[in-house]
Parts: C-alpha cells; sequence; structure tokens
C-alpha cells in the first residue's frame, strides 16, 4: 500500500543546505495503522506530506498503491490524492466561507461523486455534528471542527488517511473521543492510517510505532498488544 524507497529531502539554509530526511525506508501494508513519533523538527511533518504527495522529495521515491509519486506530475499526484488519500491537517484548514456540510461535499464534488449532499450529511450524522452541519467553522469548537475535518478526509472513502497531530490543538477529552473516532472508522473502512503525534496514548493505539529522530527513521517495538 505504502513503499518508501530511499526518500531524502534537502532545503536551502543560511549555512548552505539542511537535509531533512536521509534515506528513508518504509513499507505499511494495506489497512494498517502506524504512527510517527519524535521530537520536534525531527522530520515528521515533512515526512508526511511526501507519502502524501503534498511535496516532491530531493531523492528517492514513494509509491502509493503500486503507484510511482515521482513518476507523476503534479496534476496526476492530485488526482491520484483525490482518488485515494485524505489528509487531516493540524489546523483543520476548513474553508471559513463554507458550512460543515459544505466543507464536507467539496472533495465530493470535486471527485464526481454522486449525492453529494446525502454522503456529506450521512457522515457528519454519524460523527455526531448533524445539528451542526449548517453552521460556518467559526461557530464551531476546535473538536467539532476537527470532526468535520475528519468527515472531509473520509468522505471521499479514501484507501489511505493521514493526519498530522489531529489531536494537538485539543483537551484531553475531545483529544480521547477524536482518538476513539479515528480509530473506529480505520476499523470500520479497511483504510490505512498514518499518523504523526506526539501524543503517547495515540501512538499506542497503533499497530505499528516508527520513531523519527534527526531525519532518520526506526521501528520501535511495541509495548503492548494493539
Amino acid at each position: 500500500m505504502i513503499k518508501v524507497e530511499k526518500l531524502s529531502k534537502t532545503v536551502p539554509s543560511g549555512d548552505g543546505e539542511l537535509r531533512i530526511l536521509k534515506g528513508i525506508d518504509l513499507e505499511i501494508k494495506a489497512g494498517q495503522s502506524a504512527a510517527i513519533v519524535g521530537p520536534s523538527g525531527s522530520g515528521k511533518s515533512t515526512l508526511l506530506g511526501l507519502l502524501a504527495g503534498l511535496d516532491s522529495p530531493s531523492e528517492g521515491d514513494v509509491l502509493l498503491q503500486g503507484q510511482s509519486l515521482a513518476s507523476m506530475s503534479e496534476d496526476q499526484r492530485a488526482a491520484l490524492r483525490a482518488r485515494s488519500v485524505g489528509f487531516v491537517f493540524q489546523s483543520f484548514q476548513l474553508l471559513p466561507s463554507l458550512t460543515a456540510l459544505e466543507n464536507v461535499m467539496l472533495p465530493l464534488e470535486l471527485a464526481g461523486m454522486e449525492a453529494p449532499r446525502q454522503r456529506a450529511s450521512t457522515l457528519l450524522e454519524e460523527l455526531e455534528l448533524g445539528h451542526r452541519q449548517h453552521h460556518y467553522p467559526r461557530l464551531l469548537s476546535g473538536g467539532e471542527q476537527q470532526r468535520v475535518a475528519i468527515a472531509r478526509a473520509f468522505a471521499s472513502e479514501p484507501a489511505i488517511l493521514f493526519a498530522d497531530e489531529p489531536t494537538g490543538n485539543l483537551d484531553a477529552k475531545t483529544g480521547a473521543h477524536i482518538t476513539e473516532l479515528l480509530f473506529s472508522l480505520n476499523r470500520d473502512k479497511g483504510t490505512t492510517l498514518v499518523l504523526v503525534t506526539h501524543e503517547q496514548g495515540l501512538a499506542d493505539h497503533c499497530e505499528r510505532v516508527f520513531e523519527m529522530y534527526d531525519g532518520e527513521l526506526s521501528e520501535l517495538p511495541r509495548q503492548r498488544p494493539c
């Protein structure tokens, strides 16, 4: 499902070049859940963006569902994301001029899926947001906005869901609810789930845990059964 080969990312810096990722290899099977942990600045979010095709590596390649991102144009990568990938951002990134319902409908409409309004409304109902679907993001709490973002990411039933610090902006109670929601949707839909998180409790829910340190990735032994 996800295969990474010798992935590196280098960017210009005041001292020349900064190597953020250093020849990473990674393979995650379909339906698995995986967490990427590590200190701030270690390259976690950069790796997640590369896995989703939101950025391009300096070296190496990412294969999603057997397709090489390096061989694709930006338009082709965007089409693959629309077809197979969902992404939950830490900052939600809901469009402020659209209601919760319209935010969830948008990827369905862009993908040309049938009955986008009905599909979006049903998903918001499942996430206990039916009574809030006609509200704008500014009128929603942080937890509600995150649930809308998750609904949007799941709306087209992607094969892969990437989530960058999905509980990072939330209080403990709401974060626990979002964690339960992510993994219940993962189990019910069979979606491959890849998370970046600082929350150990969230990482513990995953089948596999990887640690990023100084641009290098290693898999950690599981501390307890999933």
